[in-house]
């Protein structure tokens, strides 16, 4: 990825096709939402993915919008927030998806019970990829 301050949604946008394969090799995340199962709308803010989970695992990543399908909630954030997120050491303020929202980086909407009742899940889930792009040069 290039630098956070360069970053595009296209690049984000890449890097979130990722997430379904990198956490299939994390079957203690999966673990830990076995009983999650949702349909909820993900990624940067312009371009994200409606996102179905089943008992913990991504069974599918589609880029909206898409005609007729709902979603439970949302979580939305700039090119730069995901960037600043995904770094190996994030900075204040760009360290956890509640601060995010806090800063203003990043949207939730919708029912949030399914993303407050698997909080940890989802900043897990979304933070996988600090682990496997860190040697990117992010």
């Amino acid at each position: 990825m290039s630098s956070a301050s360069d970053v595009t949604d296209a690049e984000i946008a890449k890097v979130f096709t990722e997430i379904p394969a990198l956490l299939d090799g994390a079957p203690e995340l999966m673990a830990r939402g076995r009983f999650l199962d949702c349909e909820c709308l993900l990624g940067p803010t312009s371009q994200p993915f409606h996102t179905t989970i089943r008992a913990g695992r991504v069974v599918d990543l589609t880029p909206a919008p898409v005609l007729m399908r709902s979603w439970r909630f949302s979580y939305r954030a700039s090119p730069l927030a995901w960037a600043e997120y995904w770094r190996p050491t994030p900075r204040p303020g760009f360290h956890d998806l509640l601060a995010l929202t806090k800063r203003g980086e990043a949207v939730l909407e919708g029912d949030l019970h399914p993303f407050m009742a698997h909080l940890q899940y989802f900043k897990d889930l979304l933070a996988l990829p600090r682990h496997h792009f860190a040697g990117a040069g992010s």
